[in-house]
């Protein structure tokens, strides 16, 4: 069992940036890939970013690329998205999830495990 805690979220403007953590429980947090998804009012819940369970690989929507960096500590059982250059189109609830798979997994059917959730809000 692992459980997912997300925290960082708030309300920042257009061009800042905000670092979303999410804290896991269970000595198993380093055998778990990582993800992080988001849902905007209205729409379906989408694919963020991906970390391996080493932290070597990482994948990132396009929407996100190079404004967005997943990483991890495994020692601290933390994954963090740190979100820069934050767009209006950005707001949404973020969620983290734990997937066990050696591969990069954006289906978010395919994730075990899911935080409750942290609001994102870009202000214009």
């Amino acid at each position: 069992q692992v459980q997912l805690v997300e925290s960082g979220g708030g309300l920042v403007q257009a061009g800042g940036s905000l670092r979303l953590s999410c804290a896991a429980s269970g000595r198993t947090f380093s055998s778990y890939a990582m993800g992080w998804f988001r849902q905007a009012p209205g729409k379906e819940r989408e694919f963020v970013a991906y970390i391996s369970w080493s932290g070597s690989n990482t994948y990132y929507a396009d929407s996100v690329k190079g404004r967005f960096t997943i990483s991890r500590d495994n020692a601290k059982n933390t994954v963090f998205l740190q979100m820069n250059s934050l767009k209006t189109e950005d707001t949404a609830v973020y969620y983290c999830a734990a997937v066990a798979r050696l591969r990069v997994e954006v289906r978010e059917k395919e994730y075990d495990y899911w935080g409750q959730g942290t609001q994102v809000t870009v202000s214009s």
